[in-house]
């Protein structure tokens, strides 16, 4: 049996007990909102590794794309971005490799990683493709299905699936007026061999097929957001929404099936209505866990899009977003590096921590008093452990040449906290001489 499976039997498996250790969630509670689809455990049922768990009354997660691209196929280096990504706190990666040899790739990221690894099937399709001179639009749907198939026997725990993307989406879109079109790369791959073919999306079409692959492997499903807007001008309009309704629709099945689903989306949106489409995804989707890009609430930061996507990210978090999928400085500009990596993780957390407080989550609100209490007593190490990149923090303090001093490079003797403490013995002095 499969973990969906299980938990509509009300039987525990391994995985969601320390899922529930983990989060300090009674074990009851989650097995039942597992079985509800409002949580998923990604856990390919080939793989072995301390799950995590994405969804109501969970702490927020982080992904971390990597992959090679054709100008840059090397393995070593997408090893070492994975091992930033893990350093830095990732609570998951995708593989989204399009160069080089893709499922030698796969297999090192499988056999290194210690996180759920995500994929996108379509993705290796048409590199595959691309690499022998072929177009794109002539792949034949047995060989996607085949390629799922590959990836979910190699132990893949949840792959982006563009399911969404239908004729009658696309119908939608090209009313819309949109400034960008599509940006979804699987996508819009999906979308061109439509058009070529004149036939409806096979992910869509051949839904059921689908279905009993994952099932099999107990592989989750992330249903792409194909149609999520690539600037902040294009968001909530008809074409985003039409996908929406229809992804919830497939959630709904997938369930039934006993398949584990999660929501992607939104893409750019403008600060003041990430909350309302989290909200939106939530009631269309019948609770189940949102996976979000972002948000971006502003399309002109590059090189800092990173930070954009954290303001937005928090935001998302906040009001309900469970999964978050890091954004590195090099969105938009270029593959990222290693330490781009490491920063897009960082701040991604930044922004899954400050939502989780204002969730109420279990231990968010408590380590935040605890670094107060921490620099009230300008106790250094101790604010170094709970911080959320503790290597950077204990360097930016090395660096300032105050270490041994007990104060910062910037307030020096002036410090706050220990004037503070200055002025309240004095006031503790007085009003004990007038007694």
């Amino acid at each position: 049996m499969i973990q969906m499976e299980f938990a509509r039997q009300n039987k525990a498996t391994d995985a969601m007990r320390a899922v529930a250790g983990a989060e300090g969630v009674p074990l009851g509670e989650l097995v039942a909102r597992i079985a509800a689809g409002t949580v998923v455990i990604p856990k390919n049922a080939g793989r072995g590794f301390t799950p995590r768990g994405i969804g109501k009354g969970l702490s927020t997660k982080v992904n971390a794309n990597i992959g090679t691209s054709p100008l840059r196929a090397c393995p070593s280096g997408e090893l070492e971005k994975l091992d930033a990504a893990v350093k830095a706190g990732a609570d998951a990666v995708m593989d989204l490799s399009t160069g080089g040899d893709l499922p030698a790739m796969l297999n090192l990221v499988l056999e290194k990683s210690p996180l759920p690894v995500g994929t996108v099937p379509l993705y290796a399709v048409t590199a595959g493709r691309l690499a022998r001179g072929l177009a794109p639009a002539g792949m034949d749907p047995d060989t996607l299905f085949g390629e799922i198939e590959r990836q979910a026997k190699a132990g893949v725990d949840f792959m982006t699936l563009h399911c969404g993307v239908t004729r009658a989406a696309m119908a939608t879109l090209d009313q819309c007026g949109r400034v960008m079109g599509m940006v979804s790369r699987g996508g819009s791959l999906m979308a061109e061999w439509m058009a070529e073919n004149g036939q409806e999306n096979p992910l869509y079409e051949k839904f059921d097929w689908l279905l009993e692959i994952c099932r099999e492997h107990d592989v989750t499903i992330s249903l792409g957001d194909g149609l999520r807007p690539g600037a902040v001008h294009d968001a909530d309009d008809r074409a985003q929404t039409f996908e929406l309704v229809l992804l919830g629709e497939l959630a709904a099945r997938a369930n039934k099936a006993g398949v584990q689903a999660m929501i992607e989306g939104p893409g750019h949106v403008p600060l003041s209505r990430v909350a309302s489409n989290v909200a939106l995804q939530k009631r269309l989707c019948g609770g189940a866990p949102y996976y979000v890009l972002g948000p971006l609430p502003t399309d002109i930061a590059p090189g800092y899009d990173h930070i954009v996507s954290a303001i937005g990210g928090a935001i998302a978090a906040a009001a309900g977003a469970d999964f978050l999928c890091y954004v590195t400085p090099a969105e938009h500009l270029s593959l990222p590096t290693a330490e781009e990596v490491r920063e897009g993780v960082v701040a991604s957390r930044i922004a899954a921590h400050v939502g989780d407080i204002e969730k109420g989550l279990p231990g968010a609100w408590e380590r935040n008093l605890e670094m107060s209490r921490k620099r009230a007593l300008l106790d250094w190490e101790g604010m170094f452990a709970l911080a959320l990149d503790p290597a950077r923090a204990r360097a930016r303090r090395g660096d300032s040449g105050e270490d041994g001093r007990g104060v910062c490079a910037m307030c020096g003797e002036m410090c706050a906290v220990k004037s503070h403490a200055r002025a309240r013995e004095a006031r503790e002095r007085k009003a004990g001489g007038r007694g």
